[in-house]
């Protein structure tokens, strides 16, 4: 009895992963079959119910590779190929269509039926409903690509040489003075840091100026609210009507930069993110709250330009620096935390936040592991906000126009005086 109910279940089971075969190769086929849907019938190569065969049989396939010989899916697969080869082959004199992209999608659709019976239902839906919005999406990937400039590129392929290709041959251990230098870890740090910037810049670029200065300023606080502020600070000297606006959105941008450290935080150490809730949220929330104020009250004013951006999102050369940046402010908190103890570490963290929040975030999450307790990073960490803080609300207030700095000023000091109580409290 018992073998005949596991005969049952296995055979059920087969079934319905034939099934899913049948019905990802027609979810495919449906996106094929609207695109050909204009053409006469037998002008098409493959539609839905070739689609939906082809993956039923990349299901059979599999099953059969397993029940019968292994020779079965590679032969099968070349059958199909050859077949699709021949109509393709056929069809292009008169289509005038040298794609292949059809071809390739019918050959996906075959690997996901296999997928779905040899490996796993869910990896097998994924793959089908990822490649289907591909297919489907050929005017707005082309549109994009034709918008994309030569030194964008570059920065794209930059960045995957710093992550998928430098990043794996770097050791992974502790080495240098006390053991404070992960090599491995610093550099991962970095192209956190470099792929933050890299959307950051292509969110603004996307973006337009159309959208003013309250989406520029809550993307352009992703890649660099200094710059921004700096920018903010020049533009209202020379449109003093749009000082409030440009206020407002140096204060989104400032309080963006709270979520960057959350962000920071949980990938480093998510067990920071309970103790910095409170005080980094409620900082965040007040230049939010002052900034929709201003925003409000002036929101019928001219847009202004989003700040200009680099000629290259992403300089190899600065994410170099910023590793040597890392690195010593790693040295620096291991020997601080040794001599002065946690003053040593307020004292880093106050230094280094007039640079680069980034990168001491970084640091001190990097060293909350072991060698620093966490409530003392998580006041270093709103110490070195609080003094950024300080340093962009003197550039605006030394940069800009007076009304520019009266209405960024006292936001900040209540900020950073209610997030320093709050890291302190707890």
């Amino acid at each position: 009895m018992e073998e005949l109910t596991s005969q049952f279940i296995t055979n059920n089971e087969t079934a319905i992963r034939l099934t899913v075969a049948l019905l990802l190769g027609a979810l495919i086929g449906i996106e094929r079959g609207w695109v050909a849907r204009t053409r006469d019938a037998g002008e098409r190569i493959a539609g839905i119910r070739t689609h939906a065969l082809v993956g039923l049989l990349g299901g059979i396939s599999a099953l059969l590779s397993t029940t019968v010989t292994e020779w079965a899916f590679p032969l099968i697969f070349l059958s199909v190929a050859g077949s699709a080869l021949v109509a393709y082959r056929a069809r292009m004199p008169l289509s005038q269509d040298y794609s292949i992209t059809g071809l390739m999608g019918l050959l996906l659709t075959f690997c996901f039926g296999a997928i779905a019976v040899a490996v796993d239902l869910a990896l097998a839906t994924a793959c089908a409903v990822v490649t289907a919005v591909i297919l489907d999406n050929k005017r707005e990937i082309h549109g994009l690509l034709n918008q994309l400039q030569s030194h964008e590129m570059d920065a794209g392929l930059k960045l995957l040489l710093i992550s998928v290709v430098m990043l794996p041959l770097l050791p992974d251990r502790a080495i240098g003075p006390g053991a404070a230098l992960n090599p491995y870890e610093i550099w991962w740090m970095v192209v956190l840091v470099a792929a933050i910037s890299f959307v950051g810049y292509f969110a603004i670029r996307l973006g337009g100026p159309e959208r003013g200065v309250l989406f520029t300023s809550l993307f352009a606080g992703l890649s660099s609210s200094t710059a921004l502020t700096l920018h903010f600070a020049r533009l209202s000297r020379q449109h003093q009507e749009f000082s409030p606006l440009l206020a407002a959105g140096i204060l989104i941008a400032c309080g963006t930069m709270f979520p960057r450290i959350m962000l920071y935080c949980l990938v480093i150490n998510p067990a920071l993110i309970a103790p910095l809730a409170l005080p980094v949220t409620t900082m965040a929330v007040l230049l939010y709250v002052s900034a929709l104020l201003i925003w409000r009250s002036h929101r019928r004013a001219a847009k202004v330009d989003r700040p200009a951006l680099n000629q290259n999102p992403l300089e190899l050369r600065m994410a170099l620096l910023f590793g040597v940046l890392l690195a010593i402010i790693m040295l620096l908190g291991h020997w601080l935390q040794d001599w002065l103890g946690n003053a040593g570490v307020y004292l880093l963290a106050a230094t280094s936040g007039m640079a680069d929040v980034g990168a001491v975030t970084l640091s001190l999450a990097r060293l909350s592991h072991g060698t620093i307790a966490p409530d003392t990073v998580v006041l270093g960490i709103v110490i070195a906000a609080s003094v950024n803080n300080i340093i962009k609300a003197g550039m605006a207030t030394g940069l800009g126009t007076r009304e520019l700095g009266q209405r960024v000023v006292l936001p900040m000091a209540v900020s950073l005086l209610t997030g320093l109580v709050l890291a302190w409290w707890l």
